[in-house]
């Protein structure tokens, strides 16, 4: 078999794209003859009409194949694919487009190929719905009814008020008028981030706590410059929204483990005997007791003081005491 028929149509096509992608020059007719085996061969012209026919149909296909001088004094002319015109550019959505997709998934189809096809389109999205690494899967499992998560998110696209009753991770009850900025996933859970009225501040709320339907009640103020609705809530299940910190000295290598893998969780200071201290971010003491429980003798609570009143019960429980 000549040497210019074994190399397959499309195996020659990839090969020629990949050589015009990666060369920083124009290359000339001779040069890709000389560097792909599918351009050899004895018959020169009917290996340049080869390559004028693969030309054609990477053009067709809309391939940027270009051809200009090899120089400045264009003596020679060459071929070469830019970069900048054949790769897409990077997806970025805002806060607001990200909302209308995942509603767009919900309620325009049912279909998996859909919900799917929304998720590869916004994990990596900075500040909208999904998180990075540390973040929960794109999803209303269980935890959050369809019609709160769409009314949330609608409020945070228009910039409206709403009104709805909210239990804390300590069980405490209230209403709450908040001026809804955004709506994210994080750890799982979703969170209507905005501005509380009644305490003057942005905080985040876990949708599966709100207790009552959320009701407009009028026009809510913008977020201020620069707001990431992401920023405001805190990953892992000790989430610290509406909670509290504690303080914990950890180990020397605990503490390695702890600082990478806690997030929101701060340096306070490096004792003497080598132990870190760090405050770390609590939903609830009981939420943050059992994760100083899985350091074992490698994690001390120093505060608050019924963090450690809970710790000192489960250890006596576990005691048998």
């Amino acid at each position: 078999m000549p040497v210019d028929d074994a190399v397959e149509p499309l195996e020659r096509l990839l090969n020629l794209v990949g050589l015009l992608l990666e060369t920083n020059t124009p290359l000339t007719f001779d040069q890709i003859r000389a560097t792909l085996d599918g351009y050899q061969g004895d018959n020169v012209d009917s290996v340049k009409r080869k390559f004028e026919r693969d030309k054609d149909m990477l053009r067709a296909y809309g391939v940027p194949l270009e051809m200009t001088g090899t120089d400045v004094w264009d003596v020679e002319q060459g071929y070469i694919i830019p970069k900048d015109r054949y790769y897409l550019p990077e997806i970025s959505f805002t806060p607001e487009e990200i909302t209308a997709l995942y509603l767009a998934a919900r309620t325009g189809s049912e279909a998996a190929d859909v919900a799917q096809g929304v998720r590869k389109l916004l994990y990596g999205a900075e500040g909208g719905l999904l998180t990075g690494a540390a973040g929960g899967p794109l999803a209303v499992e269980g935890d959050t009814a369809p019609d709160r998560l769409t009314a949330a998110a609608g409020a945070a696209s228009e910039r409206r008020a709403v009104r709805f009753g909210y239990r804390t991770a300590q069980g405490a009850m209230s209403e709450r008028e908040v001026d809804a900025f955004g709506v994210v996933c994080r750890g799982g859970h979703w969170y209507l981030v905005g501005h509380d009225r009644a305490r003057d501040a942005i905080r985040a709320f876990r949708l599966s706590r709100v207790t009552s339907e959320p009701i407009d009640i009028g026009e809510g103020v913008a977020p201020p410059e620069g707001f990431r609705a992401i920023d405001h809530v805190e990953s892992g299940p000790w989430n610290a929204v509406d909670g509290e910190r504690g303080s914990v000295a950890f180990g020397p290598a605990a503490a390695i483990l702890a600082e990478a893998s806690i997030p929101g969780a701060m340096r306070e200071s490096l004792r003497n005997d080598g132990w870190v201290v760090l405050s770390i971010p609590a939903a609830s003491v009981e939420d943050l007791a059992m994760l100083v429980l899985g350091y074992g003798p490698e994690a001390e609570v120093l505060a608050p003081p019924s963090l450690r009143d809970v710790v000192i019960e489960r250890l006596q429980a576990m005691a048998g005491e």
